[in-house]
């Protein structure tokens, strides 16, 4: 399959937010739920940030519990470090009045960069909320704030589970872009054909929007084979039949993800990816090493054969 190149230069943002003009790199955290979690995600940040990403994002819980402290944890995290930090929002299972709350806070905080998703409903709700789709989320805040916001939406290059086929869920991806997203972050996945083979179907609809590939770093089989599940990620089976065969060593599954990952990496960027987001579950060494194998300096992409 040709290789495009077609996501390697970014838009320049519309906000305030840092220039898109090169390849984006950026690692995600979730809201810590008690004190010894904040400790461990207050550490992970602090090793990331001499890297200096674009930006770190926050993750937007689908209870109470980590909802409320998502703009808090993503203030904390831009006031250590003094790199943009991107709140999440997602819209099943509230109301747009409380959307439009969480939209005032951030505004209110100083945010011009989110990132957008439907979410997924909480546990035991029966109602999805007046929003049911990603696409009804990025309408609503464009209608609410204007252009106040560069808007990150999420891509499915191996498809969404509840896709009904192929091309709704492209034609659901478009959606979203048309009513106003700026770019986009994928899923995590492990076959970069899947990444190309829906680069090439976005551009056939006429997407022009960077989308920028998702990484999860493999520490745990048991963690990722769950996570996958839930997501519809596929794990490809010589690595599930690699991490089985490796049981409960820690050291050595960690070991075989940093070099199965950081081939990925190298791959997508060799062939026009316009950046690197990193689900770093509130951890650090593997998208450290990942970072350092690839060649990339602190605040300067470059290409892994520079």
């Amino acid at each position: 399959m040709a290789r495009t190149k077609a996501t390697a230069t970014a838009t320049e943002r519309s906000t305030a937010g840092t220039p898109a003009t090169g390849r984006v790199f950026s690692f995600e955290f979730f809201p810590p739920r008690n004190t010894e979690a904040e400790e461990v995600l207050h550490t992970t940040w602090a090793a990331l940030a001499p890297l200096q990403p674009h930006f770190f994002s926050v993750t937007f819980g689908a209870d109470g519990s980590t909802r409320e402290g998502t703009c808090e944890t993503a203030q904390a995290i831009q006031t250590s470090t003094g790199i943009e930090t991107v709140p999440h929002i997602s819209c099943i299972g509230t109301s747009k009045e409380d959307i439009r709350a969480i939209l005032q806070q951030y505004q209110q905080a100083g945010v011009r960069h989110i990132v957008a998703l439907r979410g997924d409903l909480p546990s035991g709700a029966v109602g999805t909320g007046e929003l049911r789709y990603g696409n009804e989320l990025v309408e609503f805040i464009r209608e609410e704030t204007g252009r106040h916001f560069y808007i990150e939406v999420a891509a499915y290059p191996e498809f969404h589970p509840q896709a009904s086929s192929v091309e709704a869920d492209l034609q659901h991806f478009k959606r979203k872009i048309e009513a106003g997203a700026d770019s986009a972050i994928t899923q995590y996945f492990y076959n970069p054909y899947a990444y190309y083979r829906f680069i090439d179907n976005c551009q056939r609809l006429g997407i022009s929007a960077p989308i920028v590939p998702g990484i999860m770093p493999i520490i745990s089989c048991t963690r990722l084979s769950r996570f996958s599940e839930q997501c519809g990620a596929e794990i490809p089976r010589w690595i599930l039949k690699r991490l089985q065969e490796f049981g409960d060593d820690r050291a050595s599954i960690r070991a075989f993800g940093v070099d199965v990952t950081t081939e990925l990496c190298a791959e997508l960027l060799e062939n026009g990816a316009p950046g690197l987001h990193f689900y770093t579950l509130n951890r650090a060494a593997s998208s450290l090493e990942i970072w350092k194998r690839l060649g990339l300096g602190e605040g300067e992409a470059q290409r892994p054969d520079a």
